[in-house]
């Protein structure tokens, strides 16, 4: 079986169900913030990771005769569950658009956690070291552009989003 099916249900979530449930929301999930000095290769890394895992995806084959897996389909699973969730609390903000329902009481960053896991999953069910290793690069970008997410949205929203640092861990 081709990992391209197990894609699907990552890219029909991000931009079909969170357009279903509030075009606002799929709008701010489009925004990047401004990114500064390093930052900007960063975001390039980013990007450029993506477009690799997705293209690399279309070459790899799902495998279930491994414990590793079967781990693999559940931590994909989990990460879809997770991601499903995360969406709809991204799409009910509090008054003042941050985001802190949900989820959102537990990781800073629940849909960035969910996309993770599902692509760990994927990694696991394929055998691919490559792709982790891509997945691994990727997710080390993600992190730098959190980083300038956090510094916006102290800007943005002011001593609530401090407050909200203080208690809710940036991941996990």
């Amino acid at each position: 079986m081709n990992v391209l099916i197990l894609v699907l249900p990552v890219i029909l979530l991000r931009y079909g169900l969170l357009s279903l449930i509030s075009s606002e929301a799929l709008h701010r999930a489009g925004h990047f913030p401004p990114v500064e000095g390093k930052e900007k290769i960063t975001f390039w890394v980013y990007q450029l990771t993506t477009i690799l895992m997705f293209i690399f995806l279309f070459f790899l084959e799902v495998k279930l005769n491994s414990l590793t897996n079967y781990i693999g389909l559940v931590v994909y699973i989990v990460g879809l569950i997770l991601y499903t969730i995360s969406f709809f609390n991204y799409a009910k903000p509090i008054e003042n658009g941050l985001n802190m329902n949900g989820l959102y009481q537990f990781s800073r960053n629940p849909m960035y956690v969910a996309f993770f896991l599902s692509f760990l999953g994927c990694s696991l069910l394929t055998n691919s070291w490559l792709f982790l290793i891509l997945l691994i690069i990727f997710q080390i970008s993600v992190h730098f552009l959190i980083k300038s997410e956090e510094r916006w949205c102290n800007k943005e929203f002011g001593e609530v989003y401090l407050n909200y640092m203080k208690n809710v861990r940036r991941y996990i």
